[in-house]
């Protein structure tokens, strides 16, 4: 392998509830700047675990995480899980991202019904 090899790429792990073959165009090239983008599904957290349970699966999931080797991980989903997982995270010197997106809201009439739609268009990846 020649140094610049895609395949020698660290990855962006991509650790939320939106798998990226959905993203937009402009959110896959900014994945992609980072590296190869790897979809580390987020997990299910019950609203009836209390801290200790949520702060064992976000000790968990930094360890499979770390074990990739991540460039950075894009982090995005239930707060207390996300906020765990964040320091522990940045305290390994991992750089952890959140996308932001720009809210646009259509509203048209249906049946009588006003109907809202909003859409999100990505703008760009923030540090936390």
């Amino acid at each position: 392998m020649c140094i610049g090899d895609e395949s020698m790429k660290r990855p962006l792990i991509n650790h939320t509830n939106h798998p990226s073959r959905f993203w937009q165009e402009g959110q896959r090239q900014a994945g992609e700047s980072w590296g190869p983008i790897v979809d580390f599904p987020f997990p299910s957290i019950p609203p009836e675990w209390d801290e200790e349970k949520v702060k064992e699966k976000a000790v968990e999931n930094a360890a499979r995480i770390q074990a990739l080797e991540p460039a950075a991980v894009l982090l995005q989903g239930e707060f207390t899980y996300s906020y765990d997982l964040i320091t522990l995270l940045k305290e390994a010197g991992i750089p952890v991202l959140a996308a932001c997106s720009r809210r646009d809201v259509e509203e048209r009439q249906e049946e009588g019904k006003s109907v809202k739609t909003a859409v999100f268009r990505f703008v760009r990846f923030r540090k936390y």
